[in-house]
């Protein structure tokens, strides 16, 4: 079932993430920026368990990021990770975002659903603020892909 983050889905959220994270495939996530954060998470629960999660963040005007994807190894290959992302679109969709980005290690995915890949500089400033707090700056191999709606 893919619903709306709940408080108490923060600690496994964290957890999922830092999986990926310690394998080099995604940046951590703090409790303090997941709690921050809540509203924008999706999760795909799984007998009571997160087992999936991304994340809709409004960067400017009509932009929006999807974040945070993040499935399970033992529930990868069964459309988890596309149906989170397509949440994420419906709702973007709904709240008026006309240009969807992502900054991932993992392009092919997102070209798959619809994702263009675009320079880094073709993004706008403003989306680099957290980037300069980032234990990777300067030196980030994430690919930058858009799609428009």
């Amino acid at each position: 079932m893919i619903r709306k983050a709940k408080i108490k889905d923060i600690k496994q959220i964290q957890d999922l993430i830092a999986c990926f994270a310690r394998r080099d495939e995604m940046l951590p996530r703090s409790l303090n920026e997941l709690y921050e954060n809540i509203r924008d998470f999706w999760v795909y629960e799984d007998k009571g368990k997160v087992a999936g999660c991304a994340a809709l963040h409004v960067s400017w005007d009509d932009l929006a990021e999807v974040k945070a994807l993040a499935v399970a190894k033992n529930k990868q290959g069964k459309g988890i990770g596309r149906d989170l992302v397509t949440a994420c679109l419906a709702e973007a969709e709904i709240m008026g975002a006309k240009k969807i980005f992502v900054l991932t290690y993992k392009p092919d995915f997102f070209k798959k659903l619809g994702f263009k890949r675009v320079k880094h500089d073709a993004l706008p400033h403003k989306i680099w603020a957290e980037c300069i707090n980032c234990c990777k700056f300067p030196n980030c191999q994430e690919i930058a892909l858009l799609k428009i709606l």
